[in-house]
């Protein structure tokens, strides 16, 4: 009896130790099939174009996943084209390259006799343009007045520039000038050379600055400011300013040594187009020194108070 249940025990242990390995296998081999290859990883990720296959997750930092994933993103961004991408047919961005033709008639204007003053009518114009691009530019500059504190009859000149870019709001220009004028009852010309910058400053305000050296050496300056308040869209009120100094004295261009004048002028204007406004204001002129006298040997006035009235465009 004893020797049955010993066989008994025996075969229970061999069924239990075979089932064991029957289902350890199987478990094995379950296992070795749900694991993937590299190839069916690359595959899958390729066709999806994401690090996840269905069902499974990628380990997170593997390279097998960043380059296919990588690649995948890449082909899908080729296939379809970017919203942000321009037509062909639109121009650059900047067209710095294309050169225009700008021309300012900023003072166009008349000033007639006021009540018990000297003299007579008189006029004056400044007007300057340019032709180029952004960074190049041919500058035309004329400038004309008649019976003012600074010349006691007519005086006109004109500059030829050529202005190069140098800075934001600032260009270099050099080149001739040509200034000629009344003296003594006849006409003086004489020529100069002209080095000067012209820009915008802080607060809106455009300047000009200039030094002129004549054929025999005698140097002078000019400095100018302009400044636009607007009172309404179409009402503008110009503030302009400008003062003349020199080295030498030069008898026949009525220029004296140290400072020769200062001018303020305020004009209001009404823009009826914006290239097209006529304005009335005043101008506070005064020479000093040896210009104010050479003003008088003349038979002119060093110190006025003019009403003046003109037209302001541009094209």
């Amino acid at each position: 009896m004893k020797g049955l249940c010993a066989h008994a025990r025996f075969a229970a242990s061999l069924l239990a130790v075979a089932w064991a390995l029957l289902i350890g296998d199987g478990i094995a081999m379950t296992v070795l099939a749900a694991q993937p290859t590299s190839e069916s990883l690359m595959t899958s990720i390729t066709s999806t174009g994401t690090n996840t296959i269905p069902n499974r997750k990628v380990a997170v930092g593997s390279t097998a996943s960043k380059t296919a994933a990588t690649v995948g993103v890449s082909s899908m961004q080729e296939d379809r084209p970017s919203k942000f991408s321009p037509p062909g047919d639109w121009p650059a961005p900047v067209n710095d390259q294309a050169h225009r033709l700008f021309t300012l008639v900023d003072v166009l204007e008349y000033r007639p006799k006021t009540g018990g003053s000297q003299g007579s009518d008189d006029y004056r114009w400044d007007i300057q343009g340019w032709y180029g691009g952004d960074y190049n530019r041919l500058w035309f500059k004329s400038e004309g007045q008649r019976n003012t504190a600074f010349k006691a009859d007519y005086d006109v000149d004109f500059q030829l520039l050529y202005g190069r870019f140098i800075q934001k709001y600032y260009d270099f220009q050099i080149g001739p000038r040509v200034e000629t004028q009344s003296f003594r009852g006849s006409n003086v010309t004489r020529g100069l050379a002209v080095i000067g910058i012209e820009g915008l400053v802080p607060y809106n305000y455009e300047f000009e600055s200039s030094l002129f050296i004549d054929h025999n050496g005698a140097v002078a300056a000019r400095l100018s400011f302009n400044k636009d308040m607007l009172l309404t869209q179409r009402l503008i009120l110009q503030t302009r300013f400008e003062t003349n100094a020199a080295v030498q004295r030069v008898e026949e261009f009525t220029t004296g040594s140290g400072l020769n004048n200062l001018e303020l002028g305020f004009r209001l204007r009404y823009e009826i187009r914006r290239e097209f406004a006529p304005y009335v204001g005043f101008s506070l002129d005064r020479s000093f020194g040896e210009t104010s006298t050479l003003v008088r040997e003349e038979g002119g006035t060093s110190s006025q108070i003019r009403f003046v009235a003109g037209i302001r465009m541009w094209f």
